[in-house]
């Protein structure tokens, strides 16, 4: 009877049938005094004790927790109920709300035939008072049974429609949660990866120049060339600056200072300038096609990619001659890289935490964010040639 559950519009509804049924029973007691009839004391009396025994239900914590309870409250209003309808007609009226009543505590199967049975009591108490059965004294309770299972069983619908459409928004404000999450782990992974790739191409390859030209200025002091060991040291001086600026990139989150000073062809030359300065080999670098400007990531990610290609062949291939080509073509540019050391076999399973291994996933995973292919033709003693081709975005005036 108390659910603490129920809507303010459900509580108001409760409350009007509360208030109906007291109207309804007090009309039966006031029309008993007020036309006289012999047995006006009883009637009041039954009017006032079924007050007492409707009234006590909603105050009881039992008969809105325990359906054993309710059960039995039910019990008790009806039979008070009978006793009002045996002393006055009048009492046929509080069978409607009983109806509503016994509609909500009791199951519908068992419901339904209470509903019915208090229809023909009514009906059967009414003609005994009168005297006499007509179509209005049998149509009245039925439709207003009839009114009353309408009533309950469309509320139970919209009930019951009310809860899946609230259980329906729970689980999406669940599953848009757990994607919203699921979408930052991504991020979070993808920027690990970004981040994993911009150290290995520019920190760590400039990080490994600086120890080889430390190592060659050892090599040329000890021999006693200390020209050569000063131009050694002035290079990996040069390349700790330009690490230093890409440190600083990180934190900016700008072009790389390769592609500031100049165009990318420009960087691409300078990078094989510097490795050839850095690593005993022979490295050139061509251009072939007319340059164009180039969006920023397709520039990026080319001067990475040559810069991670040139790492490996020098810290992996053992090659002393290296070439660079820069392709441009009416849809696509391409970079190829072919050196002539002694190559590798593809298939071969990478040692854990090796950087060539390293190097060819980073390469292949900027080629792929830009929708482009990785081509890599190598094999033992045999050299190694990778080439990436990128897809230039359409020009404006030009069909897609």
């Amino acid at each position: 009877m108390n659910d603490p559950s129920l809507t303010p519009a459900l509580r108001v509804l409760r409350v009007c049938l509360h208030l109906l049924f007291g109207g309804l029973l007090a009309l039966a007691a006031v029309r008993a005094v007020a036309d006289g009839a012999a047995n006006a004391r009883a009637v009041v009396t039954a009017a006032c004790w079924l007050a007492v025994v409707y009234g006590t239900g909603p105050l009881l914590r039992p008969v809105g927790t325990r359906a054993k309870a309710a059960l039995w409250w039910l019990a008790a209003v009806m039979a008070s109920w009978l006793v009002l309808l045996a002393l006055t007609p009048d009492g046929i009226w509080l069978a409607f709300p009983l109806f509503f009543v016994q509609l909500h505590l009791l199951p519908r199967r068992w419901a339904l035939a209470s509903v019915a049975a208090t229809t023909v009591l009514a009906i059967a108490a009414f003609g005994r008072h009168t005297h006499s059965i007509n179509p209005g004294i049998v149509l009245g309770p039925i439709l207003g049974a009839a009114v009353a299972v309408a009533v309950t069983l469309g509320y139970q619908a919209l009930y019951r429609e009310s809860e899946q459409r609230r259980r329906l928004i729970e689980e999406l404000t669940e599953t848009r949660g757990e994607l919203a999450a699921a979408e930052r782990a991504a991020g979070v992974l993808a920027e690990r990866e970004r981040l994993a790739r911009e150290i290995h191409d520019t920190l760590a390859q400039g990080l490994s120049s600086i120890q080889l030209l430390l190592q060659a200025a050892e090599r040329a002091q000890s021999s006693g060339r200390d020209d050569g060991a000063l131009k050694h040291v002035r290079h990996a001086r040069q390349t700790a600056v330009d690490n230093l600026a890409e440190a600083r990139r990180f934190v900016r989150a700008l072009s790389p200072p390769g592609l500031e000073a100049g165009s990318l062809p420009a960087a691409l030359e300078r990078l094989c300038a510097t490795t050839a300065q850095v690593a005993p080999l022979t490295v050139r670098c061509r251009i072939s096609g007319t340059p164009t400007d180039l969006p920023t990531p397709h520039e990026v990610a080319l001067l990475r990619i040559a810069q991670s290609a040139l790492a490996n062949t020098v810290q992996h291939a053992d090659a002393t001659h290296v070439e660079m080509t820069l392709s441009y073509m009416d849809s696509e540019i391409a970079l190829d890289v072919v050196d002539d050391g002694h190559g590798f076999d593809p298939a071969a399973p990478t040692e854990p935490g090796g950087e060539s291994g390293f190097g060819l996933d980073a390469i292949r995973a900027r080629a792929s964010a830009l929708h482009g292919t990785l081509t890599l033709e190598t094999a033992p003693g045999q050299g190694t040639a990778l080439a990436v081709t990128l897809p230039l975005p359409a020009r404006e005036g030009t069909g897609a």
